[in-house]
């Protein structure tokens, strides 16, 4: 079959849409790429067709595990032979996938990085003709990403193992150093991989700041935005506490609504997402745990009601509405104040050298107390002030990383295994810190501007544009104004 009769039979499309057809023969042709497409744009048809036409195992490297469930459905129910493997199922389950697997099983199999810390699962995967690795999310690799996981960064080391497959790396945004980044952490010479690049125009997502102050003024503005336009809305805030106090004045309002973040159990979270999906609810409070695998088409709002901290991860927030192609408006409100929550984020994913010197000092002097007492235990000695300081957190899972640890406080056999790595060192740590300064500088610079919104995106993701987008709130000023001196103009010309 060719790649055109089984996007026909499989997936029930007529015809290739953007450059589908030339990422797909370019890796049957045996070559690497790095696609950045924008959101639900059509992706993952990239190596699921491949897949499809090539004779080993395409494995795919996903970082969520509700995404991949949801992908490996929607094969199945295609009649295509995929699986994933994850935490989600239990040990019996995953001894069963582990199984097949050896037997030759799957044409897909969905895996997160962390699954390789497996012994089993690694000297399994490495017996399997690999045909095609599939990375997902790539931007995750990169350290000056914006959801940068610290397992993305052993990729290469995959790569060795599975013999250096075939590559496909896919992501909606990325800039051109997250791009080269990508490519230098995947073990590839720049020459050895194409780049290809759908731009990132969305004409109808219209986007607009509003500059304002205090909490009344962003619940007006929010039900003032959702009872314009009805549709589905996804605000999203950045702290789950704001969330809830938000949900607390939305109640006093008889605003119907649900939540979702985080701090909710596991099922809590899918019955929520199932709900909104299904249209059951159409105003959901979400902090960014709502985000990779929201696939619903008629999204009509997507609100920040605080700021993002980064270029990254704004406009993918906003590449979840519209997908059906009508027009729908992003509104990000502007309070001064909730930069201060970006740069505590900031500070707290980037321990100090001394931070890690502490935590690395407190775990070889006393394992058997720091696995007792955990988390809290530590953090009472690392002197925490905040309680939504998440730099523990941060520390760990880069001791993990570098395998400067084993083990777990969960399972309460953390301990040292190694010195500290050089990757830790204050230097690297300030480079990483100033970067992601950076990048909340660039979304004061977008909201301060009084030019193209959607120009200055571009710009930032060294995009080609126009000096016009026709979509934006300055835009339509400009024109409105543009519009008063023409007809003022007129209309003293016939005096």
């Amino acid at each position: 079959m060719t790649s055109l009769q089984i996007l026909q039979k499989y997936f029930g499309h007529c015809s290739f849409r953007g450059c589908q057809q030339e990422i797909i023969d370019h890796l049957l042709a045996g070559n690497h790429a790095l696609v950045l497409m924008p959101t639900g744009m059509g992706k993952s048809v990239c190596y699921q067709i491949p897949a499809l036409l090539l004779p080993g195992l395409t494995l795919v490297i996903s970082p969520l595990i509700a995404l991949m469930k949801d992908q490996v459905d929607g094969l199945r129910r295609k009649n295509i032979d995929a699986a994933f493997i994850n935490s989600s199922l239990s040990k019996a389950e995953r001894e069963k996938k582990l199984q097949a697997l050896g037997k030759g099983a799957y044409k897909l199999l969905y895996v997160t990085p962390e699954r390789f810390r497996k012994p089993e699962f690694a000297a399994l995967i490495a017996r399997r003709p690999i045909s095609l690795l599939a990375v997902d999310e790539a931007h995750c690799i990169s350290q000056w990403g914006h959801d940068f996981r610290p397992d993305y960064t052993r990729l290469k080391e995959f790569r060795d193992l599975l013999g250096s497959p075939l590559t496909i790396a896919l992501t909606a945004t990325a800039t051109p150093e997250v791009q080269q980044d990508i490519i230098t952490q995947l073990g590839l010479k720049p020459e050895a991989i194409k780049i290809f690049h759908e731009g990132i125009n969305r004409p109808n997502l219209h986007v607009s700041v509003k500059d304002l102050h205090g909490d009344d003024a962003k619940l007006e503005a929010i039900t003032r935005q959702c009872q314009r336009q009805p549709g589905s809305t996804i605000v999203y805030f950045s702290l789950i506490k704001t969330l809830e106090r938000f949900s607390y004045l939305l109640d006093r309002s008889n605003i119907a609504h649900c939540c979702y973040h985080g701090g909710l159990g596991k099922e809590e979270r899918r019955r929520i997402q199932n709900l909104f999906m299904t249209g059951g609810i159409d105003l959901i409070l979400a902090t960014n745990a709502f985000g990779m695998g929201i696939d619903k088409a008629d999204i009509r709002h997507v609100i920040h009601a605080e700021v993002p901290g980064s270029m990254e991860a704004y406009y993918q927030e906003i590449g979840r509405a519209g997908r059906d192609g009508a027009r729908s408006d992003c509104t990000l409100l502007y309070d001064e104040q909730d930069l201060l929550i970006q740069m505590d984020f900031i500070k707290w994913n980037n321990p100090d050298a001394d931070f890690y010197h502490r935590l690395y000092q407190l775990l070889a002097d006393d394992p058997d107390a720091a696995n007792s007492g955990g988390s809290e235990w530590l953090k009472e000695r690392l002197l925490f002030k905040n309680r939504f300081d998440f730099r523990l957190e941060t520390a760990i899972a880069m001791f993990d990383r570098y395998g400067t640890t084993e083990g777990s406080l969960e399972n309460h056999d953390l301990h040292i295994a190694a010195l500290l790595p050089a990757e830790l060192s204050q230097k690297k740590i300030a480079d990483k810190m100033l970067a992601e300064q950076k990048k909340l500088h660039f979304m004061v610079c977008y909201i301060k501007t009084d030019g193209c919104r959607k120009a200055l995106i571009h710009d930032y993701f060294g995009m080609d544009h126009a000096d016009r987008c026709g979509a934006c709130d300055n835009c339509h000023s400009n024109q409105k104004m543009t519009n008063r001196e023409n007809n003022s103009a007129q209309a003293g010309a016939r005096q």
